[in-house]
């Protein structure tokens, strides 16, 4: 460089400087761009290969998941077969008095039902809702019982709103047993389903 002429070194470091600049602008105008368009398209093929692959299994296990949706509804028509139909409040007081037969239980008042009505807490549930309140006595443990496998045998009712209080009333052995009053809410089909 120190033979070239001041003339002509000013020349070549602007010819190196505009190259580097061409080059630079090539980089990121260009092949930048492509890089980042080619790392967009890797992500899409990923994400597509993954939906393919979903899709994949969900037809390898189509068969099982119609099988697992045969069995549920088989038994969930042999529950259905067995809820609320009918006279509702002797439906209710008839299924309360076979059950309790196993049972120390009483339960000697019964008020009116209430309902069928809409089911207030799931939009769009194919199911009505009636409510009635039972009274009666029983010993604390026996109780237990009764309410734990009632509502495990009838996966459609619920207890509600349970309250206990000793019966002062009573003496000797009978001085445990206790005064219960709840309510039982049922499930209904919808007969226009």
């Amino acid at each position: 460089m120190n033979s070239l002429s001041k003339e002509k070194r000013n020349q070549l470091v602007l010819v190196v400087l505009v190259t580097g600049g061409v080059l630079a602008a090539l980089w990121f105008g260009l092949i930048r761009f492509q890089q980042q368009s080619l790392s967009v398209l890797a992500q899409s093929k990923i994400a597509a290969q993954q939906r393919l692959e979903q899709v994949r299994q969900a037809i390898e296990t189509a068969d099982v998941l119609e099988a697992k949706l045969g069995e549920a509804q088989q038994r969930l028509g042999k529950v259905e077969s067995t809820m609320a139909s009918g006279d509702l409040y002797a439906w209710t007081i008839d299924t309360l008095r076979r059950f309790k037969l196993g049972y120390k239980v009483e339960i000697p008042q019964f008020s009116q039902i209430d309902g069928p009505k809409e089911m207030t807490m799931l939009a769009g549930f194919p199911y009505k809702q009636a409510n009635m309140t039972i009274s009666g006595t029983a010993f604390y443990s026996d109780f237990g019982k009764f309410i734990a496998e009632f509502e495990n045998q009838f996966p459609y009712m619920r207890v509600l709103n349970l309250s206990l209080e000793p019966v002062p009333a009573l003496v000797g052995p009978e001085k445990e047993k206790l005064s219960f009053r709840m309510e039982l809410a049922a499930l209904v089909k919808n007969t226009a389903s």
